[in-house]
This record gives structure tokens, C-alpha cells and sequence, in this order.
């Protein structure tokens, strides 16, 4: 029975070292948007790595409870399927930002590779997080959103400039952020107006 049992966990180990390995070539996946103050661009290791700092020291603000652990999760793992699917910039205007088969594709593939029983979780977390509709969905995609906003205005506009994305285009996709923290969309907004008044977000002309 004993001699089962290893064969078992060396089995399920080799699996869960096969997907670290995998997973490695997220830190290639270069992002649009360049870190605070700077010429470099974000890759995505770098991006959620921030996202599980920015949960953990943010959370106070969220207006409903919510479980710090799973937002933590869905932070780290949400990008995961761009090893396969590729980054789409969220102003695309040609390709949808969430929800493509190719991501589904991909999470199914890259959590595969793991032991059935994580495989599965962390689909299931990927898979909420992309709903959006529980309140640790709702956090960790403000978190997502709240980043590159950030970023942007530490950089003068950043891509929003480099895109030529427009008051409107930002609002629309940031907005988001208050269904999880109405201070930390407050702030967010204060930003938007600011960063018009400063004349690095445009708002079209009626």
C-alpha cells in the first residue's frame, strides 16, 4: 500500500513542478504599460506580483467584506492563460479584453497540467474572477484596473497618450473599480479629472 501511495505522490509532484515550470513564461509576456516613473515596460509576473501587494495592503477599503486569500489568488493566476492567448491591450478597439475562447482555452490547458483536484480550483478562481460578480472578484478586478492608472499618470498619460485614448475610454474601463471600494474609486477619479486638467487625457469634443 505504502509503495501505491509514493507512486501516487511522486505522480501529483511531478504534475505541480511541470506547471511552476510552465508558469515561468509569464515573466515574458510583456504589458503596454511601463512601471512608475519609467522607460520599461511591465511584464506580466511583475503586474500581478504588484496586484497581490496592492490586496494586501488595500483591502481595508474595500466596502464589503471580503476573503484576502482568494482575492490573492485570483490576482496571481489571472494572467496566466496569456501565456497562451497573448496580452490584449484593455483600449483594443479590434479585439475583446476578457472572456475569449482563446483564454478559456488556455486556463484549461496551463491549470491542466497540474493534479486534478487544484486544476479545478484554480479554473474555478480564474473563472470568477473573470464573472466579476463576488465581492472578491470585484476587488481583485479593481485592483487590476487601479494599477495602470497609476502607472499612466506617474508617466505623463503613458500609453493613454502613446494610444491616444480618450477621457471617455478611460472612465468607461475604470469605473469598475468602485463596485469593490467607493474611496478607492474616489481617488481614482480624482486622478481622471486631474490628469484632463494637466492635458494629458483628452475628452472629445460633443
Amino acid at each position: 500500500m505504502r509503495g501505491i501511495e509514493k507512486i501516487r505522490l511522486d505522480d501529483s509532484l511531478q504534475k505541480q513542478i511541470n506547471f511552476i515550470q510552465e508558469i515561468d513564461k509569464i515573466k515574458y509576456i510583456e504589458r503596454k504599460t511601463r512601471l512608475f516613473n519609467s522607460d520599461r515596460h511591465e511584464n506580466d509576473a511583475e503586474h500581478c506580483w504588484h496586484l497581490a501587494l496592492m490586496t494586501i495592503v488595500l483591502a481595508e477599503q474595500a466596502d464589503k467584506p471580503i476573503d484576502v486569500l482568494r482575492v490573492l489568488k485570483m490576482v496571481l493566476i489571472h494572467d496566466i492563460v496569456e501565456i497562451d492567448a497573448g496580452d490584449i491591450f484593455i483600449y483594443d478597439t479590434f479585439k475583446n479584453h476578457t472572456n475569449t475562447e482563446a483564454e478559456r482555452t488556455a486556463a484549461k490547458r496551463i491549470f491542466g497540467l497540474l493534479p486534478a483536484e487544484q486544476a479545478e480550483e484554480l479554473i474555478a478562481i480564474w473563472e470568477e474572477f473573470e464573472e466579476g460578480a463576488t465581492n472578491e472578484a470585484k476587488f481583485a478586478k479593481s485592483m487590476d484596473r487601479f494599477e495602470p492608472l497609476l502607472q499612466n499618470t506617474s508617466n505623463n498619460g503613458g500609453t493613454w497618450r502613446e494610444y491616444n485614448v480618450d477621457y471617455q475610454q478611460v472612465f468607461n474601463k475604470k469605473k469598475i473599480i468602485k463596485n469593490a471600494s467607493a474611496s478607492i474609486w474616489n481617488y481614482a477619479e480624482k486622478l481622471i479629472n486631474e490628469s484632463v486638467d494637466k492635458g494629458i487625457l483628452k475628452k472629445k469634443m460633443v
